[in-house]
């Protein structure tokens, strides 16, 4: 039996970047423009079983690098989570590897840019010590040592330092406390309710990733404020 040939090839809407190709026997395929493209294939070409298989991969290529740009166009996405996102979408996950790795390759995907644009809104509306944003971004899939590498270079470029985002989250913490645990915290006696309120503090710090001398100083300059008030 003759292999089927194709007889037409109709664009589909809205965007016409997939189209449905008829056959002279058999139903009717529908596959990415580019698919077709890539196989070189045209109107009155066979289309014999390897070569339906060849086009069919391809358009699989296709679907999975569309919707990865598509869902890059709304958000910069580490590699994990568009992985994630993408597996979500029930596609192959070794195709899916293979998508990210030509993106990676074009620059279209990179856990270093998106690290650093991370730690750079953190800087700006919610600061966080090191050890906190370490954290989020591995959460996130970062690797551990391109979340250090993107958080100490875009540290280095704003000219900040852990110290400096500690005493400035220390005064913005004591600025929100009523007048009582100011008085507590500013207290150069010991008291339940001066320990409470040093305890509380420390605690909101450490949350947010200060650590060491970063926090120790940042807990001195809190209680000396907390006594200038």
């Amino acid at each position: 039996m003759p292999d089927p040939r194709l007889t037409r090839i109709e664009p589909l809407p809205p965007k016409g970047l997939r189209a449905r190709v008829f056959l002279d026997e058999g139903d009717p395929l529908e596959v990415a423009l580019e698919a077709l493209e890539l196989g070189r294939l045209g109107v009155g070409d066979e289309l014999t079983s390897a070569v339906r298989r060849t086009l069919l991969d391809a358009d699989a290529d296709v679907a999975v690098r569309e919707a990865a740009l598509g869902l890059l166009s709304h958000r910069a996405r580490t590699r994990r989570e568009l992985k994630r996102k993408l597996r979500a979408k029930r596609f192959d996950a070794a195709r899916i590897d293979a998508c990210l790795d030509r993106l990676e390759e074009r620059g279209l995907l990179s856990d270093a840019a998106v690290a650093a644009a991370f730690v750079r809104d953190r800087l700006k509306f919610t600061p966080r010590g090191r050890s906190r944003l370490a954290s989020e971004l591995r959460a996130k899939g970062v690797d551990a040592d391109v979340a250090q590498e993107s958080i100490a270079l875009v540290f280095e470029d704003e000219e900040v330092r852990d110290a400096d985002l500690a005493r400035s989250s220390a005064g913005a913490w004591l600025a929100r406390q009523p007048a009582d645990v100011a008085a507590a915290l500013g207290s150069r006696t010991h008291t339940p309710a001066s320990t409470k309120a040093k305890r509380r503090l420390y605690g909101y710090l450490a949350r947010r990733g200060f650590r060491g001398d970063a926090l120790d100083a940042a807990m001195r300059h809190a209680e000396e404020r907390a006594r200038a008030r």
